[in-house]
C-alpha cells in the first residue's frame, strides 16, 4: 500500500454545467477551479475545493446521458455544516428533498438533480 488514498474528483455528465455549478456554489461554498472545452466538443467545469472537485461535463448536444458506463452510480454524498440551510437551497433551486433521516451521528436527506443524479446531503454538526 502506498498510503491513505482520497477521492480527488468525480466526473458527471450534466445537461447544464453552469446551472449545476451555481447550485454547488450555493450548497457547498465551492468554487470554479477550471473551465473549458472538453471531449467531443463538450464543455467542462471543475468545481470544488483546492484539493477535491466534481467535473461537470456537458456534451455538445446538451444531453447528459452520454456515458452508459455511469449507470450503476447510486448517489453522490456531500457533507454540509448546516443541513437546514442546505435543504432550503435545494428547494429554492426547484428540486425536491426526500428520505430525510436522523441517525447517529448525523442527519441526512436526498435529492435528484435536473438530470436524475441522486445526491445525499449529510451533516454531522
Amino acid at each position: 500500500m502506498t498510503g491513505i488514498a482520497r477521492i480527488e474528483h468525480v466526473n458527471i455528465s450534466t445537461s447544464d454545467a453552469p446551472r449545476m455549478a451555481q447550485l454547488l456554489e450555493r450548497l457547498c461554498g465551492w468554487q470554479r477551479r477550471w473551465e473549458g472545452p472538453s471531449l467531443n466538443g463538450g464543455h467542462t467545469i471543475h468545481f470544488g475545493t483546492k484539493d477535491q472537485y466534481i467535473a461537470l461535463y456537458t456534451p455538445k448536444d446538451g444531453i447528459a446521458a452520454g456515458f452508459d458506463k455511469g449507470l450503476p452510480l447510486n448517489h453522490i454524498g456531500i457533507e454540509v455544516d448546516d443541513i437546514a440551510m442546505a435543504e432550503a437551497t435545494i428547494v429554492a433551486a426547484g428540486l425536491e428533498p426526500f428520505n430525510h433521516g436522523d441517525y447517529a451521528p448525523g442527519r441526512r436527506f436526498y435529492f435528484f438533480d435536473w438530470d436524475g443524479i441522486e445526491w445525499e446531503v449529510v451533516s454531522y454538526g
